[in-house]
C-alpha cells in the first residue's frame, strides 16, 4: 500500500507540474512559472483534503532526491561555458559580491527599521542564499531555519517573477549579465529561469548562485557582528 501511495503522489505531483507548464508555455507570464503554481495547487489540494505533510512525502521525497543530480548536472553548461566564466570573471564576481551584500542590507535595514525583532532579522539576512546552506548559516547565527526557508522562498520567487521585467525595463540583453543578475538575486528558482535565456545564462547563473553560498557564509557572520556587536 504504501508503494502504490508513493507512486499515486509522484505521478499526482507530475501530473500537476506538466499542467501548469503548459499554461506557462501558452502565456508566458512570469507569475506563472511553474515551481509557483504547482506548488501552490499542491498545498491548496493538500488542505482542501486534508492530507498531512507526512502523507504526501512518502512519495514527495522520491521526488526531492533527484535535486542532487539536478544540481550536478548545472556542470554540464558552466563546462560548455567555461571560456565564457574566464572572460567575465571580474563582472562576476564584483556582480556577485554587489548583489549579495545589497540583498543581505536591504533586507535587514528594512527590518530593523520595521523593529523586527532579532531572531527575525538572523532569519532574513541570509535571503538571498541558497536554502540549503541559507539554513546552515542562519541556524549558527541564531536564527530560526523554519523563517529562514520562508524567506528564501519569497525571495527566490520574487526575483524569479519580478526579474524579467526590471531585465526588460533596464534594457540588459546580454546573456552572462541576465545570468549573473537573476542568479545571485533568485539562486536555484532565478537559475532555473535562467534556462529560459539560454545555456550562457543558466551556466553564469549557476556560477552565480554558488558564489554567493560562499560569500555569504564569511559575510554574514560579519554583518551580524556590525548590527549586534555585543
Amino acid at each position: 500500500m504504501t508503494v502504490l501511495t508513493a507512486a499515486a503522489i509522484v505521478l499526482f505531483t507530475v501530473c500537476i507540474y506538466l499542467f501548469m507548464s503548459m499554461i506557462y508555455r501558452r502565456y508566458r507570464w512570469p507569475v506563472l512559472m511553474p515551481a509557483l503554481t504547482a506548488t501552490f495547487t499542491v498545498v491548496v489540494l493538500l488542505l482542501y483534503f486534508q492530507i498531512p505533510y507526512d502523507t504526501y512525502m512518502i512519495g514527495g521525497q522520491w521526488i526531492n532526491q533527484l535535486l542532487g543530480p539536478a544540481v550536478v548536472s548545472l556542470a554540464y553548461p558552466l563546462y560548455r561555458q567555461r571560456h565564457v566564466l574566464r572572460r567575465n570573471l571580474p563582472a562576476i564576481l564584483g556582480g556577485t559580491l554587489t548583489g549579495l551584500l545589497v540583498g543581505m542590507f536591504s533586507g535587514i535595514f528594512l527590518a530593523v527599521l520595521l523593529g523586527f525583532p532579532k531572531l527575525y532579522v538572523l532569519s532574513l539576512l541570509p535571503k538571498s542564499i541558497t536554502t540549503p546552506v541559507a539554513i546552515q548559516i542562519s541556524a549558527n547565527l541564531g536564527g530560526e531555519s523554519s523563517l529562514t526557508s520562508v524567506f528564501v522562498m519569497v525571495a527566490g520567487f520574487t526575483g524569479a517573477i519580478a526579474g524579467p521585467y526590471l531585465l526588460k525595463l533596464l534594457r540588459i540583453q546580454d546573456a552572462a549579465g541576465i545570468g549573473i543578475g537573476l542568479g545571485t538575486a533568485s539562486h536555484a528558482l532565478g537559475t532555473a529561469k535562467a534556462l529560459e535565456y539560454g545555456e550562457e545564462s543558466v551556466s553564469m547563473s549557476s556560477v552565480a548562485m554558488t558564489m554567493c553560498a560562499i560569500a555569504g557564509s564569511f559575510a554574514a557572520p560579519l554583518v551580524v557582528w556590525l548590527l549586534y556587536p555585543h
